[in-house]
C-alpha cells in the first residue's frame, strides 16, 4: 500500500499507521463487498415457503451493504490510499467465500450468519490498528457496522430456531 495523494496528510495519524489501517480496512471492505454479493445472489435465487419474507429481507440487507462499501472505500481514500474495486482483489483480499445460489433458503440463512460473522471478526481485527493510532474515526466506523452486522447475524439466527 502506498500513499496516493501528492500532498502531505497531517491529521495526526502517522504515515505507517495511516497505511497499516488502510489495508486492514481494504480486507474489510473486501468481506462487505462479497457478502453483498452473496446477499443479493440470495435475494435473486431464494425459493420455497419463506420466500416473500427471505427475498425482501434480502432486499434489505444487500441495500445496507451496498451503502457500506461507500462508506468504507471512502475512510480508505480519507487515509490516502487507493480503495480495492475489482472482484480479483476482493477475492485476494477477502476471508468470505462467493456461493452460488440453488441451495436451499435455510442454507442461504446459514452462509449469511456465517458471513456477517466473519465481517465482524474482520473488523475487530482492524479495531486494535485503529484504537493504537488514535484513528477514532476509524474506530466509530468500525463500532458502527460491527452492531449492524450482530443484529443482523442474530435475527437471521432467529429464523433457525
Amino acid at each position: 500500500m502506498k500513499n496516493t495523494t501528492s500532498v502531505p496528510i497531517d491529521t495526526g495519524i502517522a504515515q505507517k499507521d495511516r497505511l497499516e489501517i488502510a489495508k486492514s480496512l481494504s480486507r474489510f471492505l473486501a468481506d462487505t463487498y462479497t457478502l453483498y454479493l452473496k446477499t443479493h445472489n440470495f435475494h435473486w435465487n431464494v425459493t420455497g415457503p419463506m420466500f416473500q419474507t427471505l427475498h425482501l429481507m434480502f432486499e434489505q440487507h444487500y441495500n445496507e451493504l451496498w451503502t457500506a462499501t461507500d462508506l468504507i472505500a471512502e475512510r480508505i481514500r480519507s487515509l490516502g490510499v487507493l480503495a480495492p474495486g475489482t472482484y480479483a482483489e476482493f477475492t485476494a483480499l477477502g476471508s468470505i467465500k462467493e456461493q452460488k445460489g440453488g441451495i436451499k433458503a435455510t442454507d442461504m440463512i446459514r452462509s449469511l450468519v456465517q458471513g456477517h460473522e466473519a465481517v465482524i471478526r474482520t473488523a475487530r481485527s482492524v479495531f486494535p490498528l485503529a484504537q493504537n493510532a488514535q484513528d477514532q474515526v476509524t474506530m466509530d466506523l468500525l463500532t458502527q457496522r460491527m452492531q449492524i452486522h450482530e443484529k443482523t447475524a442474530w435475527m437471521l439466527r432467529s429464523l433457525l430456531a
